[in-house]
C-alpha cells in the first residue's frame, strides 16, 4: 500500500502541471466570458462621455449663440416738465453677447403735451395720456415680443417739484395702466428719477456717441443741460467730492468718477417766472429810474410788449391784474444779465464748502470739454449761432433782440409762438450769466459747444438710461451662466476642457466599478474558483 500511495502521489505530481495548464486556459476563458460585469468594456464609457459632451456643446451653443443678431426692444417714457415722451429702442445681440445699438435706424419716439405734473387733480387724464403713448409703443414692437420688452416710466423735474404724496398718486395711476400694457413691467420701474441720474444718463449717451465711453476718463466730455425746471451739470473730475455729489460709473475697463448735480428751480422757464416774482416783490430794481415805485420795470422784455394776465404764472387774479397794469418793458440786455445773475447767486452766502458757483451748492472747477444742451442749444439755434459759437457772439445777438421793439420782432418771426419769442431776450442774458458770470467759462472758450445731437444722434438722457440698462442686463445674464462661458473666445476651450474632464471621470468610474478578480485552482475540490480582490 505505501508503494501504491507513493505512485499515486508521484503521478499526481507529474500530471498536475499539465492538467493545471490545460484547465487554467479553458476554465479561465469560460469563467470570464460568463461574468456579466465585463459586458461593458471601457469603449462603452468613452462613447457615453462623447455623447454627453456633444449634447453639452449643442446646449451651450444654443444658449450663447441662438440669439445672435436677434432684435430686442426696450421702452422708456420720459415724464418731463413740459411734455411726456415715449422712446422705443431696438438693438441686436452679437455673437459675443454684447448689445449692438443702431440709434439712427432703431429710434422711435412720440411726445404729447403736457407733462404729468399737471394731472395732480386729474388722475384719469394722466391715464389717458399714457394710453395714447402705449398705442404708439405697441405699433413699434412686434406683438410676439411685448412680454419680453421692458417698459419704464422715468419722471423728471416736473414731478420733482411736487410734494411726495402728489408724486405717488400720479405714479400709482400710471402703474395701473402699465401693468396691463402687455409689456414687461414692475412697479419700481415707474419712479421720479433724481436730477443727478438725469445728468449721468445725458453724460453716458454723449460719450458713447463720441466713442470716449470705455476709454480714458480725461478724454470724456461733460454735460451742462438747461431744462425748463432745472439745470444739470455732469463731468469727470479728479477732485475729491462730498459723497452726495459723486457718482461712479463703470463701463468697459474704466471707472469714471463724476460730479453730477441738478440745480432745481434754475431751469430757464422757472427762472424766468422767478424774475417776474422778484420784480413784484421789489427784490430787483433796475439802475434806470422808475416812473413810481409801483411800476414793475422788466429789463428782460423787449420794449412795447404788454403782458396778458392769463399767461402769467403768478398768484391771485388781483395780483396778475396789478402786475399787468403797472408793467413796463424796458428791453435792456445788461440789466437783464444782472437780474439773471442775482437769481443764480441767491443764497451763495450760505456756501459752506467755499466752492459754490451756483447758489450755495458745492461744485468742483470745470474740467475738459463740454456740451451745452437743451435750452442752451435752442437759444443758440434761434440766434443762428454756430455749434462752436462763442458767448461773445451770444451777447451781441442778445443785445440786438432785447433792444428791438416788440412789434418789429413779431413781424420778423411770424411763425414763432409769442410766449417762446418773448423768452429769448431773457434766455440769452440768463445763459451768459450762468456759463460766464457763474461757472467762469471764458467768453471765447473753444471747449464749449452748443449741441443737442452728435452724428445725428440726439443727446437725450433717456438714450443714456437705455444704454446703461441694456449693458447691465446682459452682464447679469452672463454672470448667471457658469460664470461662464463669459466670452466667445473662451467658450470652445471651456467645452473641450469640460469634455476631457468628463471622459476622464467616466474612465475613472469605470475602473473603480470594474471588479478585480483572481482565478485559483482548488486542489481539494478539483476545480477553479474565481475570487474578488479587496
Amino acid at each position: 500500500m505505501p508503494e501504491i500511495k507513493s505512485k499515486s502521489t508521484t503521478g499526481s505530481q507529474k500530471m498536475d502541471p499539465i492538467k493545471l495548464q490545460i484547465r487554467s486556459n479553458s476554465r479561465s476563458t469560460a469563467l470570464f466570458s460568463r461574468n456579466p460585469r465585463q459586458t461593458k468594456p471601457l469603449p462603452y464609457f468613452i462613447a457615453v462621455s462623447i455623447a454627453i459632451s456633444i449634447a453639452l456643446f449643442v446646449f451651450v451653443y444654443t444658449f450663447l449663440f441662438s440669439s445672435k443678431d436677434s432684435v430686442k426692444y426696450s421702452i422708456i417714457i420720459d415724464g418731463g416738465s413740459t411734455g411726456t415722451r415715449i422712446h422705443v429702442f431696438s438693438y441686436k445681440i452679437d455673437g459675443d453677447r454684447n448689445p449692438v445699438f443702431d440709434f439712427k435706424q432703431g429710434l422711435g419716439s412720440l411726445k404729447v403735451n403736457p407733462g404729468l405734473s399737471v394731472y395732480a387733480e386729474d388722475l384719469e387724464g394722466a391715464a389717458d395720456l399714457l394710453k395714447e403713448l402705449l398705442e404708439f409703443g405697441r405699433s413699434k414692437v412686434p406683438e410676439s415680443q411685448w412680454g419680453e420688452t421692458e417698459i419704464r416710466l422715468m419722471a423728471t423735474a416736473g414731478l420733482r417739484l411736487l410734494d411726495d404724496e402728489v408724486q405717488e398718486r400720479i405714479l400709482e395711476q400710471c402703474r395701473k395702466v402699465l401693468r396691463v400694457s402687455g409689456f414687461k413691467f414692475r412697479d419700481v420701474w415707474a419712479s421720479v428719477i433724481t436730477g443727478s441720474d438725469e445728468g449721468v444718463y445725458a453724460w453716458v449717451v454723449a460719450n458713447y456717441v463720441l466713442g470716449t465711453l470705455g476709454g480714458n476718463p480725461q478724454h470724456t466730455t461733460g454735460i451742462i443741460e438747461l431744462g425748463g425746471a432745472s439745470a444739470q451739470v455732469t463731468f469727470f473730475s479728479t477732485e475729491r467730492m462730498p459723497s452726495e455729489f459723486s457718482r461712479s460709473i463703470k463701463f468697459g475697463n474704466f471707472t469714471y468718477s463724476l460730479y453730477s448735480h441738478s440745480f432745481l428751480h434754475f431751469g430757464q422757464n422757472v427762472a424766468h417766472n422767478s424774475l417776474r416774482e422778484s420784480l413784484i416783490n421789489g427784490d430787483f430794481s433796475p439802475a434806470a429810474e422808475s416812473i413810481h415805485k409801483e411800476t414793475y420795470i422788466d429789463p428782460c422784455t423787449p420794449k412795447g410788449y404788454l403782458p396778458e394776465s392769463s399767461n402769467l404764472l403768478l398768484g391771485s387774479k388781483g395780483e396778475k391784474s396789478k402786475y399787468v397794469s403797472e408793467f413796463q418793458a424796458r428791453g435792456n440786455f445788461s440789466e437783464c444779465r444782472t437780474a439773471a445773475l442775482m437769481l443764480l447767486q441767491k443764497g451763495r452766502e450760505k456756501c459752506s464748502s467755499g466752492r459754490c458757483y451756483l447758489g450755495s451748492v458745492f461744485m468742483p472747477k470745470l474740467q475738459g470739454k463740454f456740451f451745452a444742451t437743451e435750452n442752451f442749444f435752442y437759444t443758440s439755434k434761434f440766434f443762428r449761432l454756430h455749434q462752436k459759437g462763442s458767448l461773445s457772439d451770444l451777447i451781441m445777438a442778445g443785445q440786438r433782440l432785447c433792444e428791438e421793439d416788440w412789434s418789429k420782432l413779431k413781424k420778423k418771426h411770424p411763425s414763432l409762438d409769442e410766449e417762446n419769442l418773448l423768452r429769448y431776450c431773457f434766455s440769452s442774458a440768463y445763459i451768459v450769466a450762468l456759463l460766464h458770470d457763474s461757472l467762469e467759462i471764458a467768453l471765447d472758450d473753444e471747449r464749449l459747444s452748443f449741441a443737442n445731437q452728435v452724428n445725428d444722434i440726439p443727446l437725450d438722457w433717456a438714450l443714456g438710461a437705455f444704454i446703461l440698462q441694456s449693458t447691465t442686463n446682459l452682464d447679469v445674464q452672463h454672470t448667471d451662466w457658469i460664470t461662464n462661458i463669459i466670452n466667445s473666445d473662451s467658450t470652445i476651450f471651456s467645452i473641450i476642457a469640460f469634455s476631457v474632464i468628463l471622459m476622464f471621470s467616466a474612465w475613472s468610474i469605470s475602473k473603480w466599478r470594474k471588479p478585480q478578480l483572481k482565478t485559483v485552482y482548488d486542489l481539494e475540490k478539483g476545480r477553479y474558483i474565481v475570487t474578488r480582490i479587496g
